[in-house]
């Protein structure tokens, strides 16, 4: 399979090697992501811990990216960072995540999110773009140069998300008012199943020229859809030409909507977004991150050959919008599912480095 990278020397590629697709690192080895989502220092300053920011990392996120995160994602067998960003009060849009700095200062590989469209099926106040529309090329000229330009030349970038789980045809209760992107009642004819290929080739090739106009190594990983709504095979055709893996959120059942999608595209599958939890928690409830299930599905994972890595949800930190977080906001771990998850990840390495 060719890429979408015009120059990928000294980036992160992809590679099909002993009968199963591979990330390929800079230096030319197998790499299976295994990535930690959502970590946002503003956990660190609520009022009650504020002091341990203020003493232990002089309030710097640069030093606490460097004394707290790095240490433990390395600790807990993690080899990348999926997606910085997180929730802030449930259903409101996420933080800003890392800068290009941040980047830097992590200095591990990671992904980023380019905001080309808020059509995330959490967010409650939103409108759509019109993909049609020559605004929508400006925005997305703006937004790779917002983005793309300070990142272009990170070997330690592996590639760029566009939307957290569109709702190209679904909507969710809190974002009913405004509608999917496309109606799915046109579906039912020839004519609006062409006007959907139409409009997803509009929206993948446009984002992936702005990208492409800026920068020419990293791979493109796509939108992160939600793998249990439907997601119409005229979007899927549309984005195929235009990205490098096809990257999905799942929380029912990930191995075998993973396994349908690689045998329906022959692309590599990423599960972007992922855990074993309670979701809808009350107030001052926690609900832990399932280390048994984190360790079965991983596992599982690993006999699709089409798989490239596993990014688990769930939070680096635990705050008070979701809490849900591998170590609370006082920086205690949760010891009993961190050993379980920190167990699978070295034994996934172990399985890495065999070449199995």
């Amino acid at each position: 399979m060719r890429t979408t990278q015009l120059d990928p020397d000294g980036y992160f590629t992809l590679d099909q090697r002993d009968g199963r697709w591979w990330l390929i690192t800079p230096e030319g080895d197998r790499f299976f992501t295994l990535g930690m989502n959502h970590i946002d220092p503003a956990t660190m300053r609520y009022t009650e811990n504020i002091d341990l920011w203020r003493n232990k990392y002089r309030s710097s996120t640069q030093t606490w990216i460097k004394e707290s995160v790095v240490p433990n994602l390395k600790k807990w067998g993690f080899n990348s960072v999926g997606w910085t960003q997180e929730v802030t009060i449930r259903n409101y849009p996420h933080s800003s995540g890392f800068s290009a700095e941040d980047y830097k200062t992590l200095d591990m590989p990671y992904c980023h999110l380019l905001p080309f469209t808020e059509s995330h099926q959490w967010d409650q106040f939103s409108r759509h773009y019109d993909f049609l529309s020559t605004e929508w090329e400006d925005w997305c000229d703006y937004v790779a140069r917002a983005h793309v330009v300070e990142l272009s030349q990170d070997p330690n970038l592996i590639g760029y998300f566009y939307s957290d789980c569109p709702t190209w045809v679904h909507t969710r209760p809190v974002n009913a008012w405004r509608g999917p992107i496309f109606d799915p009642e046109k579906l039912k004819s020839e004519t609006g199943r062409k006007a959907l290929s139409d409009l997803a080739h509009r929206y993948y090739k446009t984002t992936h020229d702005a990208i492409r106009r800026y920068d020419t190594h990293h791979l493109i990983l796509g939108d992160r859809y939600e793998a249990t709504e439907s997601i119409p095979m005229e979007i899927v055709n549309s984005a195929l030409p235009y990205i490098d893996i096809m990257s999905f959120q799942d929380f029912k059942e990930p191995v075998s909507h993973l396994n349908d999608w690689y045998r329906k595209t022959d692309k590599p599958v990423l599960l972007a977004d992922s855990a074993g939890m309670k979701w809808n928690t009350e107030p001052g409830e926690i609900s832990p991150n399932d280390g048994k299930w984190y360790s079965e599905v991983l596992s599982e994972l690993q006999n699709n050959p089409g798989c490239i890595g596993f990014h688990i949800c769930g939070a680096y930190q635990r705050n008070r919008a979701r809490r849900y977080g591998l170590i609370d906001e006082m920086e205690i771990p949760d010891h009993e599912n961190i050993d379980l998850i920190t167990a699978a990840n070295l034994e996934t390495k172990r399985w890495v480095d065999s070449g199995s």
